[in-house]
């Protein structure tokens, strides 16, 4: 054997004693492998079996009178007016939640980015609202809050010689969308603080030394470079307000004009005991978190892509 055909032998019995790529492969995510069986068993198979129900109609109180009726449930869930109005109030407890809980937490957020002395318990004050058990968070609004006899909110216009409201009475849905403003905020600010400490501070020093103002740097820099915090925002905190029942089961339960699909779906099982009717709606509210997911999870992979071209 000469001394060139000797490491070429070497590298052909190396490779012929490693195992292929694909066992390989299954070697390293072997480990995985418990935790997502577990996941599959815990997440769904239980959909799976709420499918299945969706499409038959089953009262809990009549099981052996279930009969299959296909997509009648569904029909039910988009025509029936009660429902229709559900997702209608789903839809703008959404978008009004989602909305100023941005607003809000891009001003905190550019407030916080600033330096100034004790920053870090201020920062850490605002974030509080979100780590509140969701309802504990309702009940406190409801009690402390809202209540019209001994509330906080009454208690100053007391103190000025205002109204007395009834709160949750007279504005119920402004009511559980001001709670779960209060509670989502910090979840805005906190991405969008992630986003303003990202920016090229050698862009903005080069904008200011060419004469840019403040509003001319937000406008033009800042904003656009929060474009994708914005949507992650949004999207993550459609897909948790689009499943929400804490406040609106805690505030109003459902009444005055409140009920949103989740609740609607907690009525018709718990309540009427429509098995069927409440899986399909359930399927609905699931099929429309996967649709929002979907968008959110786009969007952290073009942050992660741009983050990785800039290292």
């Amino acid at each position: 054997m000469t001394a060139t055909t000797a490491p070429l032998a070497t590298t052909a019995v190396r490779a012929a004693k490693q195992p292929p790529a694909r066992l390989r492969a299954w070697v390293t995510r072997a480990p995985l492998l418990p935790a997502l069986v577990f996941m599959i068993v815990v997440t769904q198979l239980p959909f799976v079996a709420t499918l299945v129900i969706s499409f038959f109609d089953w009262n809990a109180l009549y099981p052996k009178a279930r009969r299959f009726t296909g997509l009648a449930n569904y029909r039910q869930v988009l025509t029936d007016a009660d429902l229709r109005h559900s997702v209608w109030t789903t839809v703008l407890l959404t978008v009004a939640v989602v909305l100023a809980s941005l607003v809000l937490g891009l001003v905190l957020a550019l407030l916080l980015d600033r330096r100034f002395r004790g920053r870090g318990i201020v920062r850490t004050l605002l974030i509080a609202p979100f780590l509140v058990v969701p309802v504990a968070a309702a009940l406190l609004w409801k009690h402390v809050l809202y209540n019209p006899e001994y509330g906080l909110l009454n208690g100053l216009l007391h103190y000025v010689g205002g109204p007395q409201p009834d709160w949750i009475s007279n504005t119920p849905l402004l009511a559980v969308e001001a709670s779960l403003v209060w509670q989502w905020t910090p979840f805005m600010m906190l991405i969008l603080l992630a986003g303003l400490q990202s920016r090229d501070q050698q862009q903005i020093e080069a904008a200011r030394v060419d004469g840019a103002s403040d509003w001319q740097i937000f406008r033009h820099l800042t904003l656009p470079h929060l474009r994708r915090y914005l949507e992650l925002g949004a999207l993550l905190g459609s897909v948790y307000i689009v499943q929400n029942f804490d406040a609106v089961f805690t505030l109003t339960s459902g009444g005055l004009g409140t009920a949103n699909l989740p609740y609607t779906v907690y009525q018709s099982f718990y309540q009427a005991h429509e098995n069927g009717l409440a899986s399909a709606a359930g399927v609905l509210v699931v099929i429309g978190s996967i649709v929002i997911a979907t968008f959110a999870l786009r969007v952290v992979s073009s942050l992660f892509r741009e983050e990785v071209s800039r290292a």
